[in-house]
């Protein structure tokens, strides 16, 4: 196992799982229930990684985040991806201004809505490849670039976006590329009854108090750092690399189910994120090492994403979550080693 951490990032881990606590605590003002989209969240955002919301309109996502953002103390904007968006509209423009003293004409940046903390890139789904991937570049890099000149955005920066999976008309699918530079593909189900209930009591009566701020952006920051530190033993990253390659279909590790059923399978990304996303939930539950079982947890969201499935999986409905359900069963682990 690699070195424990020292006393102070204890103390730092310790600090996050109860903060963790008064996050969901206010969260609960405005979002009933959804308790595993939560976590996800959570935990992708102290993994500094991006994340999908991929559910039906309705189901609290953009609530979520906005409030989210309150919790945080975080610079927020949303913007809603259309057809006609260009990608100006997202990274900003370079406008032409005329200096009153010298009467010259001189270029000025204006700064889209990316230059914040936690953009929400709403329907992302609804805007054309060009502008898609004019957001990938601040996605990747933590910055953009206009006109030859790079600006850096201001940290801590993460991109939310969502997508509405039933109505495909008049939609750009992300390509492979751009859907793998997100963390999390979380998927929001419905509520369950008792919730639903809740929910139309929460927003037909008075309003809420507004949410607390628990943290602020050095604190994230900080915390984000921390996680990068927590240990991982050998047996935890085996076991991410051995489910990873057993997503392929042409490696000696796929099962025979993977080779009907996977057309293409997950990259050496995925391997990262698994470990990134185990540490995370490991330090949200106050762990200071994380697990083979945190690597479960991350496996769907980590995964549906990543993996392709062949015409005959679609023609019987296997889905992607379907075939790492199976392989949460057939990859074996070393769960005696976790401590």
């Amino acid at each position: 196992m690699n070195a424990k951490l020292n006393e102070g990032d204890v103390k730092r881990v310790e600090m996050l799982h109860a903060k963790c606590a008064e996050m969901k605590k206010e969260l609960a003002k405005r979002v009933v229930g959804q308790d595993e989209m939560v976590d996800q969240v959570l935990t992708a955002v102290f993994a500094r990684g991006h994340a999908l919301l991929t559910g039906v309109p309705g189901l609290a996502k953009t609530l979520l985040v906005r409030t989210l953002a309150e919790v945080m103390d975080l610079g927020f904007k949303r913007v809603q991806f259309t057809p006609d968006l260009m990608p100006a509209d997202v990274t900003g423009t370079e406008v032409l201004d005329e200096d009153r003293t010298t009467g010259k004409h001189v270029f000025r940046f204006v700064k889209g809505p990316v230059f914040t903390n936690l953009l929400l890139a709403d329907e992302i789904n609804r805007t054309p490849p060009k502008t898609q991937a004019a957001l990938l570049e601040a996605m990747q890099e933590h910055s953009v670039t206009v006109g030859g000149e790079t600006y850096r955005l201001a940290e801590p920066f993460f991109v939310l976006a969502t997508q509405n999976p039933i109505e495909q008309e008049g939609t750009y699918p992300l390509p492979e590329a751009q859907l793998d530079r997100f963390f999390f593909n979380i998927k929001v189900d419905y509520p369950s009854r008792g919730e639903e209930c809740e929910i139309i009591h929460q927003t037909t009566g008075e309003e809420d108090a507004a949410p607390a701020k628990v943290l602020s952006a050095a604190e994230i920051i900080e915390l984000q750092s921390v996680v990068r530190r927590v240990p991982a033993a050998d047996h935890v990253v085996e076991y991410a690399a051995d489910f990873v390659r057993a997503t392929r279909p042409k490696t000696p590790e796929a099962p025979e189910f993977v080779k009907e059923l996977v057309s293409w399978g997950a990259g050496p990304r995925a391997g990262m994120a698994l470990v990134t996303a185990a540490k995370a939930r490991a330090v949200l539950q106050g762990r200071a090492y994380a697990t083979t079982a945190d690597v479960k947890w991350a496996a769907l969201p980590v995964m549906r994403h990543r993996i392709a499935t062949t015409f005959n999986a679609e023609a019987a409905g296997v889905t992607t979550d379907d075939v790492v359900m199976r392989l949460l069963d057939h990859v074996q682990g070393h769960e005696e080693l976790d401590v």
